[in-house]
């Protein structure tokens, strides 16, 4: 089972950018899913978490209302929209997948989660 997280890039503060989370190996359909970013010189930190369900969705308060989490099933994708980006959201982001399926407080924590991906570099530079 493999998770790869996608659609990084160099982006100008302000600006957006959408990152995709695809698997090989498992249907994300039965599994949470968790952004993970982790920025040069930090340990790395979770970001945003979606179920099953579309409404059981949570976010750090560091990226509520810029960052919007979002599933696809019919195209087996996870999404992490980010709208205006700032240089401190400038990572690798990792998507990670919990077979619980839901998302709780403890969404932020690796132990919670069961398999991860190759993660996307997301640069935020004028």
């Amino acid at each position: 089972v493999q998770l790869q997280a996608s659609g990084g890039g160099l982006v100008q503060p302000g600006e957006s950018l959408r990152l995709s989370c695809t698997p090989s190996g498992l249907t994300l359909d039965y599994y949470a899913i968790g952004w993970f970013r982790q920025a040069p010189g930090k340990e790395r930190e979770g970001v945003s978490c979606i179920g099953m369900s579309d409404d059981n969705t949570r976010y750090v308060d560091s990226v509520k209302g810029r960052f919007t989490i979002s599933r696809a099933n019919r195209k087996n994708a996870v999404y992490l929209q980010k709208n205006n980006l700032r240089p401190e959201d400038t990572a690798v982001y990792y998507c990670a997948a919990d077979y619980r399926g839901q998302c709780t407080h403890a969404f932020t924590a690796e132990g919670e989660y069961d398999y991860w991906g190759q993660g996307t570099l997301v640069t935020v530079s004028s």
